[in-house]
C-alpha cells in the first residue's frame, strides 16, 4: 500500500518524464550528438525538480535499449535512422519511467506506430486482477497485425522506490507460464518493442551503464580510491543505475573504468551490456508508467503533463 506522500512523489515524478519526454520529441534533430541530448534531458530532469533514475538512453536502429552516451563519445543522429528515447525520473527514490521514438525516415513510421498503439491497448485494460499475460497478448497482437514481432526477451515491469525492476515481470507476449496480476498499491512500467527482426534481443559487447551492489565486508577489503568512489555513487543512487561519464569530475575516464572493472569482478557492481536485436532488425519503443492506488485507481503517471 502506498501513502498519499508516495503517491504524490510519483506523481510528480512521472509529470517530469511526460513534459520531458514530450520536449525531446521536439528536440532532438539530424545531426546532435548523443552526448549533447542525453546531457539536456538529464539537465531538463533537474531543472524540473527530479533525478534522473538512469542514465539517459539513446538506441539507435537494431539497438533495443542500455545505450547511454559515453564520456568521449563521438556519436551523432543520422539521417535514415529510428531513434529510441528512455526517460527515468524519481523524486526521492520513486520512479517513472517513459519511452518514445522518433524517426528521421518515413517508412520508419509504422514500425513506431505499432510499439505506440501496443502501450495505448495495453495501458487502457491495466486494472486491478488483471493478467499480466493479457496485457502482453495485447502488445503481441498489435504488433503483429502491423507485421512486425513485438521483442519477446524484453519486457515490461514492477517498480519499487528506489528500485526500478522490482521483481515482477510484464511479457510483451500472451506468456502462459506468467501467473503475475496487477495488484493496488503497485506502480508498473509497461513497455513494449516492435522489430523487424526476429524478435529476440543479445547482448554486445558494449557496456555503458552500472549499478551498485552494496557489500561492507568486501568494500572494506578495498583500496580507499575505490571505497571512496562507491560511497559517493551509492549514496547518490543506491541500486539505481549509473553512467561513468556522471563521475567525471571526480575521477579521470581511464581510472574511473579499472575502478568499475575491480567492482564487477568483487560482486560489488552489475553491468548492463547494450542490447541489440539478433538480426539486427530496427526497433521501436513506447513505455508508460502506471499506478493502481490503494483503491484500485488507475493513474498513467507518465501521460499525465
Amino acid at each position: 500500500m502506498l501513502d498519499d506522500e508516495a503517491i504524490q512523489k510519483y506523481i510528480k515524478a512521472g509529470r517530469i518524464a511526460c513534459i520531458i519526454r514530450k520536449e525531446a520529441e521536439r528536440y532532438i534533430k539530424v545531426g546532435m550528438s548523443l552526448i549533447d541530448v542525453a546531457k539536456y534531458i538529464e539537465q531538463k530532469i533537474s531543472e524540473y525538480g527530479g533525478i534522473p533514475a538512469f542514465p539517459t538512453n539513446i538506441s539507435i536502429n537494431s539497438i533495443a535499449a542500455h545505450y547511454t552516451p559515453e564520456p568521449d563519445d563521438k556519436s551523432i543522429i543520422t539521417d535514415n535512422s529510428i531513434v529510441k528515447v528512455d526517460i527515468g525520473v524519481h523524486v526521492d527514490g520513486y520512479i517513472a519511467d517513459t519511452a518514445s521514438t522518433i524517426v528521421f525516415d518515413d517508412k520508419y513510421i509504422t514500425l513506431a506506430e505499432a510499439a505506440k498503439e501496443a502501450v495505448e491497448k495495453a495501458i487502457k485494460i491495466v486494472d486491478k486482477g488483471i493478467k499480466f499475460s493479457e496485457v502482453g497478448n495485447i502488445i503481441n497482437n498489435t504488433i503483429k497485425n502491423y507485421g512486425y514481432n513485438p521483442i519477446y526477451n524484453l519486457s515490461g515491469h514492477s517498480v519499487d522506490r528506489y528500485v526500478l525492476h522490482s521483481g515482477e515481470v510484464i511479457p510483451n507476449f500472451r506468456d502462459r507460464m506468467n501467473f503475475g496480476s496487477f495488484k493496488v498499491g503497485n506502480v508498473y512500467a509497461i513497455e513494449p518493442f516492435a522489430t523487424t527482426g526476429v524478435g529476440y534481443v543479445e547482448n554486445s559487447s558494449k557496456i555503458t551503464i552500472y549499478s551498485l551492489k552494496l557489500n561492507p565486508k568486501k568494500l572494506n577489503k578495498l583500496s580507499n580510491d575505490i571505497q571512496t568512489l562507491f560511497n559517493t555513487i551509492y549514496s547518490e543512487r543506491r541500486a539505481l543505475p549509473f553512467a561513468l561519464r556522471w563521475y567525471t569530475n571526480i575521477y579521470e575516464l581511464e581510472l574511473l573504468t579499472k575502478i568499475i572493472k575491480v567492482l564487477l569482478s568483487q560482486g560489488l557492481a552489475i553491468s548492463y551490456p547494450v542490447l541489440v536485436e539478433r538480426t539486427r532488425g530496427l526497433v521501436a519503443q513506447y513505455e508508460h508508467t502506471v499506478l493502481i492506488g490503494n483503491n484500485g485507481e488507475k493513474i498513467i503517471l507518465t501521460d499525465n503533463c
